[in-house]
């Protein structure tokens, strides 16, 4: 029996031991994970990176990660050359094949979401014009002003946010704003003039990971939230 207590003790202690080790192991590597990625992406304002699953230890000498969950505020996307900031993007990494030298890893299929603010469309806007909720999924409210006639003329108009399925075979990065009615009041050339101003089409084309698209988009009270998802995805850029 006292033999038994002490097999007991000692596994009891190594067993601890072992899952002290797991636990600094793997905040050892979500820290460098996360410095990787704010080297890559110096705009970023908070990098977070959670991975799942015990024993981590196991998983790393395997180069296979089960899930790694990625935290960021404040990214920097470029849409057709004009800079736009992503609020919040939130992304879950499943089946992470990590590189040699465990800097980074791409996972075998990814899904996550993103936020934009209405304060960081209309600072990605063309000068003059503000975005606001539309008052129902999917729209937005923009207000433009226009010279015209030797006039200023401001409208606010109501617009449909949408994704455009891209032409290239790399999925749909392209985000349409078309307003869905400008007041014209038999006024020549202000319909055109306004929409010159409030529609769009902005292709992302920097700042998310390789590999993730977008795959659908909504509106609400907060801003544009656009959900993302893709396969063979890159974990640090």
């Amino acid at each position: 029996m006292r033999f038994l207590r002490v097999v007991v003790i000692v596994a009891v202690v190594l067993g601890a031991l072992f899952v002290g080790a797991d636990r600094w192991a793997v905040g050892y590597a979500e820290n460098r994970l996360a410095d990787r990625i704010q080297a890559r992406q110096p705009g970023v304002g908070g990098v977070g990176v959670d991975i799942h699953g015990f024993p981590f230890l196991t998983q790393a000498l395997s180069h296979d990660l089960d899930r790694v969950d990625l935290k960021l505020d404040g990214v920097e996307v470029s849409a057709d050359g004009r800079k736009t900031r992503l609020t919040q993007l939130r992304a879950d990494f499943h089946g992470v094949e990590l590189n040699g030298d465990y800097s980074g890893g791409t996972a075998r299929r990814a899904a996550g979401s993103a936020l934009v603010t209405y304060a960081d469309l209309t600072t990605g806007a063309q000068p003059g014009v503000t975005l606001s909720y539309g008052g129902a999924p999917g729209k937005v409210k923009v207000t433009a002003s226009v010279e015209l006639l030797g006039r200023t003329f401001t409208r606010s108009v109501v617009s449909t946010v949408s994704l455009v399925d891209a032409k290239d075979g790399q999925g749909s990065r392209t985000v349409r704003l078309r307003a869905d009615e400008v007041p014209g009041e038999g006024i020549p050339g202000i319909e055109t003039a306004i929409r010159k101003k409030t529609d769009s089409d902005r292709r992302l084309d920097g700042g998310l990971p390789s590999g993730l698209q977008l795959t659908a988009l909504t509106s609400d009270e907060a801003g544009v939230h656009l959900s993302l998802g893709g396969s063979n995805v890159a974990l640090t850029g």
